[in-house]
This record gives structure tokens, sequence and C-alpha cells, in this order.
């Protein structure tokens, strides 16, 4: 298993802000704070198909009124 690193080069005159902005949406790309939560926590495999049931539902909510 790899380990892939995000980096963010910060260009000259770019605030802060804007280079940590950059960072956190390569790191949402990346899924990295979506597996960390789902590893932070076990959940029961019932409790995993109650979770992907309402999503599903969800889902044919919206693609049904839209």
């Amino acid at each position: 298993m790899g380990v892939d690193m995000i980096v963010v080069n910060v260009k000259k005159g770019e605030s802060i802000d804007r280079a940590l902005k950059r960072f956190k949406q390569q790191c949402q790309r990346a899924g990295v704070l979506k597996d960390f939560k789902k590893s932070n926590f076990y959940l029961k495999p019932s409790e995993k198909k109650k979770i992907a049931k309402n999503l599903a539902k969800r889902r044919m909510r919206r693609t049904s009124s839209g």
C-alpha cells in the first residue's frame, strides 16, 4: 500500500488562504477525508445496508423530482 501525498506549491504573491483552499480541494478530490471518516469507527454490516438504502432512496427522490 503506497502513501499518496498531496503537495501544494505556494506561488509567488499567492496568499496562504488561497493555497489552503487549493489544498482542501485536492484533499476532497482525492477522498482523503472520506477515507479517514470511514475508517474512524466501525459500522456493522446491517448499519451499512441501512445507510446504503437511505442513500438510494434519496437519489431516487432527487432524480424523479428534478
